[in-house]
């Protein structure tokens, strides 16, 4: 087949599907030449056609693009990039490279691959991902439109499009079992549980081959494609299958009043160190999209932990992310962002910190993600941590001192009181220089992907990553847990129902807290990683949702819903100000400190427990919160309402289920009394 190629267009970037032909554009500032390769199959091992892109008619600029006539979506096609293979001058160019394009929206070929072959010189077309053109236009979104849901009405769900549905035990069909189909199927179970969000692990195609030798990145964290929905979770796998899926979700949840954020990683990439393959941007342009150590280019700056530091101070780079944020707003309907390690995204070119990163001003300004929701991991991991001073107005964080103080105050520790107090409040110790700031951006949470789930931090004192290969140094060694007498499996009724005690704990403190509530994919189900506080590598049963959990578990099930259900129908625990702190009525909505005494918090170092009021005059709402977490049962002193005549029990977490949480607030409480509250627990009042 011969082929009619004229010189194209520098925009759009990527493979651009036009009424008579495609449009490739790829960007390259140090390549002397661009080979844009065609293959004839996902997994032919050669290309059929090779397109030479003469610089005097292919080339703007730096972008490199051509005009194929004939061609349609569906056609698989690459790049090989020529240019000098100098590492220590941080050039990395090698033509025998097949090079996925950054703009790329599929990614094929996974049958085929082989990471080590394009870590080592020499041809890898026969082992090497390539791209798929994409058509765009044709989908039906139905008039689906951003839900628009505040901060202040938003309970995120933390979760993995695999590991939802990809137990045996899902009930789902098996060829969309871990895929974005199987989510759809669980919308029922999903919204049963109130949340309103979904916080997507990452589903950019990554490198699953990125994990020690015969495990597998489970996570997501290695990135190959900014633009192309992971193909793995994809029940279909046309060429535009993991797009039309991927939307199909969308579409399905937003139907069902739940939006969609993505986990998006500009931090690194799948290419890792100066070892790693040559994938992508370091055979395109290394100087460009990498920082490169000073003294030695040929060595990467490694502030992200994984090998490599995407250079986002760079234009090209930050542009590369707007265009990618843009797409996954304007093309997929995705309502938000969480940041992987965004803090490296506020260093310059070389590396070091700036007070005012253009990028993530850029980000915050632009006007196409003036809708969604932007949520940093507001540290990296070279020890920048920005947590409360994160740039801009539109930022939310994720806190992670929120989960440090509550699982220390619920261990037991000493000097837990006072920072727990703060994080109740939602955190304005920590965000001291925005009084202004909405406290609904404090994203609360006391377990997320990286580290215990919560079964585990109330079943083991230490971590245990043995499956992971690395002799049990990776992952975090403080974790604030406690196993509540022996390490692991429960042995006596006596152990396992003080965990349940300690789970319900935790939900409710998470609950009642001012801010935006994170619930971490199966804490509701007490689901375990046995200890393993990294699980990163591990795509297994130990990471996958196991729905005979619901009813072995539905105790907590029914717990974690009544929570949710309970805060997102009062306005107290939808406040976009911070709390009045007082210690009488004011007309404002306020918080009131006690201890076992009323009006006297005790705020000493050996100090367990702390209650506190919160009353909104604007509308009657009032609430009467007590927290032990000594060992011992004490009793406590209860107020005068001011909403109501007389207080009624709603939430007692030693006691039993169905009696832990009740529906009704069907047992009164007389005021003006004390209330007796068992050791290692927390009791919810509500005037009425």
């Amino acid at each position: 087949m011969s082929l009619r190629i004229t010189p194209g267009n520098s925009f759009p970037l990527g493979a651009t599907v036009e009424t008579k032909g495609v449009n490739f554009c790829v960007y390259s500032q140090h390549a002397t030449g661009i080979d844009l390769i065609l293959y004839d199959s996902p997994e032919a091992p050669y290309p059929e056609h090779t397109i030479h892109l003469d610089p005097d008619y292919h080339r703007s600029f730096n972008y490199w693009h051509a005009f194929v006539h004939g061609l349609k979506a569906g056609q698989v096609y690459a790049y090989r990039a020529t240019g000098p293979h100098m590492p220590e001058h941080g050039h990395r160019f090698d033509p025998s490279k097949v090079l996925l394009d950054p703009y790329g929206q599929s990614v094929v070929g996974q049958s085929i691959y082989d990471r080590q072959a394009a870590c080592h010189p020499g041809e890898n077309s026969p082992y090497a991902l390539r791209n798929v053109v994409v058509d765009l236009r044709a989908y039906d979104w139905e008039g689906d439109t951003p839900l628009d849901i505040p901060y202040s009405r938003t309970v995120i769900y933390e979760m993995h499009v695999k590991g939802l549905t990809n137990h045996p035990s899902s009930g789902v069909a098996p060829k969309q079992q871990g895929t974005f189909a199987g989510v759809i199927e669980k919308i029922p179970y999903l919204k049963s549980l109130g949340i309103t969000a979904l916080e997507l692990l990452p589903v950019h195609q990554f490198d699953d081959r990125d994990a020690p030798l015969g495990l597998s990145n489970y996570w997501g964290y290695s990135t190959i494609g900014f633009f192309a929905p992971h193909r793995a979770y994809s029940s279909r796998q046309d060429p535009s299958g993991p797009v039309d899926e991927f939307r199909d979700m969308v579409k399905a949840l937003h139907k069902a009043d739940i939006e969609v954020i993505l986990d998006v990683v500009f931090n690194h990439t799948a290419e890792g160190d100066h070892r790693g393959p040559t994938l992508s941007l370091r055979g395109l342009d290394n100087r460009t999209y990498y920082i490169l150590e000073e003294e030695d280019p040929a060595l990467y700056a490694n502030y992200s932990g994984c090998g490599n530091t995407v250079k986002a101070g760079h234009t090209v780079v930050s542009r590369l992310i707007l265009d990618s944020l843009r797409y996954w707003v304007s093309e997929m309907h995705v309502d938000g962002f969480r940041f992987d390690l965004a803090s490296v995204m506020s260093r310059d070119k070389n590396g070091n910190p700036l007070d005012d990163p253009p990028i993530l001003w850029a980000i915050e300004s632009d006007p196409v993600l003036a809708r969604t929701k932007l949520i940093a991991e507001a540290w990296d991991a070279a020890g920048l941590y920005q947590v409360g001073s994160f740039i801009g107005d539109r930022f939310a964080e994720w806190n992670g001192p929120f989960r440090d103080d509550v699982r220390r105050f619920v261990k037991g520790d000493n000097n837990t009181v006072g920072p727990l107090a703060a994080r109740l409040l939602g955190s304005p110790d920590l965000f001291v220089d925005d009084p202004d700031r909405e406290t609904n951006r404090s994203i609360n949470f006391v377990t997320c992907h990286d580290g215990f789930t919560l079964s585990d931090v109330v079943s083991y004192n230490r971590k245990h990553n043995e499956a992971n290969g690395e002799q049990n140094r990776d992952g975090s060694n403080d974790n604030f847990s406690w196993n509540c007498g022996i390490e692991g499996l429960a042995n006596t009724s006596e152990i396992q129902k003080l965990r349940m005690q300690q789970i319900k704990n935790f939900i409710t403190i998470l609950l009642v807290s001012q801010g935006t509530p994170m619930v971490l994919m199966g804490d509701e189900a007490c689901r375990t990683q046995k200890g393993n506080n990294n699980a990163y590598c591990q795509d297994t049963l130990l990471n996958w949702f196991n729905w005979e959990n619901l009813d072995s578990h539905h105790e907590i099930v029914r717990f974690t819903q009544h929570m949710v259900d309970l805060v997102q129908n009062l306005r107290l625990f939808q406040q976009t100000r911070w709390l009045t702190v007082t210690e009488r009525f004011v007309d404002a909505p306020h918080i009131i400190w006690h201890g076992t005494k009323l009006f006297e918090p005790d705020w000493s170092e050996h100090s367990h427990s702390l209650a506190f009021t919160l009353h909104d005059p604007a509308v009657e709402e009032e609430i009467h919160v007590i927290l032990n977490a000594y060992w011992e049962s004490l009793l406590f002193d209860l107020p005068q309402p001011h909403a109501h005549s007389q207080w009624y029990r709603v939430v007692n977490t030693a006691r039993p289920a169905p009696d832990d949480i009740i529906d009704n607030a069907t047992e009164p409480v007389k005021s003006g009394h004390q209330y007796p509250v068992e050791a290692r627990s927390c009791v919810v009042l509500m005037a009425l």
